[in-house]
């Protein structure tokens, strides 16, 4: 049971939070985002008892871990009990105490680690989105135009075992069948590849991937519109469906162009901006040449040739394909001959191409144009982001389960977003702040 206090502080109280800069710089942050999303109690709970401590109070606990670079819980719970007004202002009900200098005990006060750890993986992740989704309506509204243009980009994650450390003798670290211990949901990824013309080069990670779509707010710099956390064996490409649903959906609207790097080049992610209209600036994988075609977009066989085309079917990738043949022998033959050795063995070449709208957008893109190259330059707000992450600590989470780094990452770029909208609220014209309250 949790004691509820007897009555309120008194004024003497009051004022000194009122007055504590640490209290005053967290108040000013928490007022930027809407609690109102976030319920003052977990519903599935039984409500017999005491009234436990809001959940906006575990969140705000959480968001004081990322800003104060607190590796552990522990030393998160050290540093609240430390700043007993700090404690007030979270929103976590005190405990009295009058031999307390504040009325309260701050040690009784704060939950143990073991129930704050549990608090950090079992948060409800859809509120966090929430929190993450209103950051990004209280951006669009003072920058009407953000979002435009989307970066897409993945970032890995160290798990948080032995096999990650170079110091340890493993012979076999990189071996995905043996899973480590000290992280059951973290996966064997390969953290770099070379693949565009250069030596393939490539460091394998025990952990996961997070995945992010940003943008450029002007003037005070890039921010976070959605985000997904899977482990690290999945494909880039995987991320670009998840993310970019929930940019939409935090947006209000579709975003228009789409900027990223070789590793989402597939007819699918161009798919997204063929719809809108919009340009998918992304490099071309060069895992396979394009095939060359004619000014009508047929494609050209080895021998110059314009292909003759024959039926148009589903392929197996889910797109429509057409498919061409060889045009000395469809429709008709022609009796002339060819030295081609796919001519001689009979059906002559034959080749298939992809006729949906991100397929042909793919395939006839200019990626030499001014106007490829200046969407293509936006890529770079995700990369900025990266940085802003891992310096916040999302490279390396003390933590050892993937529910545990969801919830970090979301808090993360809901951190970053807050920071834009200080940034903001500084330089333009907003609507006051609603008054902070303690849940």
């Amino acid at each position: 049971m949790i004691p509820v206090p007897d009555g309120p502080f008194g004024p003497a109280t009051t004022a000194a939070r009122d007055g504590d800069p640490v209290v005053q710089r967290y108040r000013a942050d928490f007022a930027l985002l809407d609690w109102s999303l976030v319920p003052e109690r977990d519903p599935t709970r039984p409500w017999p008892g005491s009234p436990p401590h809001p959940v906006a109070a575990y969140v705000k606990a959480l968001l004081v871990k990322l800003t104060e670079r607190a590796p552990f819980v522990t030393t998160l719970r050290a540093y609240l009990v430390e700043h007993p007004l700090l404690v007030l202002e979270l929103g976590f009900r005190p405990v009295p105490d009058a031999r307390q200098p504040y009325g309260f005990s701050p040690a009784r006060t704060v939950p143990g680690a073991r129930w704050l750890r549990h608090q950090q993986q079992t948060l409800d992740p859809a509120i966090l989105t929430a929190l993450l989704g209103g950051t990004v309506a209280a951006l669009v509204e003072a920058v009407p135009t953000l979002g435009t243009t989307v970066a897409v980009d993945v970032e890995h994650i160290y798990a948080w075992v032995r096999e990650n450390n170079p110091k340890e003798d493993l012979p076999h670290r990189a071996d995905p069948a043996r899973q480590p211990r000290g992280d059951p949901d973290c996966r064997l990824g390969v953290k770099r590849r070379t693949n565009q013309g250069g030596s393939t080069g490539k460091a394998y990670v025990w952990g996961y991937g997070t995945g992010i779509a940003a943008a450029t707010a002007p003037p005070v710099g890039d921010v976070v519109l959605a985000e997904w956390t899977q482990p690290f064996h999945r494909q880039d490409v995987t991320y670009l469906h998840p993310v970019y649903d929930q940019a939409t959906d935090h947006l209000g609207r579709c975003p228009t162009n789409l900027a990223a790097d070789a590793a989402f080049d597939a007819w699918h992610v161009y798919q997204t901006c063929a719809a809108t209209g919009g340009i998918a600036a992304i490099a071309r994988n060069r895992r396979g040449p394009a095939p060359p075609r004619d000014a009508a977009g047929h494609p050209v066989c080895a021998r110059d040739r314009t292909m003759t085309p024959t039926r148009q079917f589903v392929h197996e990738d889910g797109y429509r394909a057409q498919a061409y043949a060889c045009p000395l022998l469809r429709p008709a033959p022609t009796g002339t001959g060819c030295d081609h050795p796919q001519f001689a063995k009979g059906p002559g070449c034959t080749k298939s191409v992809n006729i949906e709208a991100g397929g042909r957008m793919r395939a006839e893109l200019d990626r030499a144009a001014d106007s490829y190259l200046r969407l293509y330059r936006q890529r770079t707000a995700a990369e900025r982001i990266n940085s802003q992450a891992t310096a916040l600590g999302i490279e390396r989470p003390r933590v050892r389960r993937a529910a545990a780094v969801r919830r970090l990452n979301t808090l993360t770029y809901v951190t970053i977003d807050v920071r834009a909208l200080r940034r903001i609220r500084a330089r333009l014209p907003l609507a006051p702040a609603p008054p902070p309250t303690l849940c």
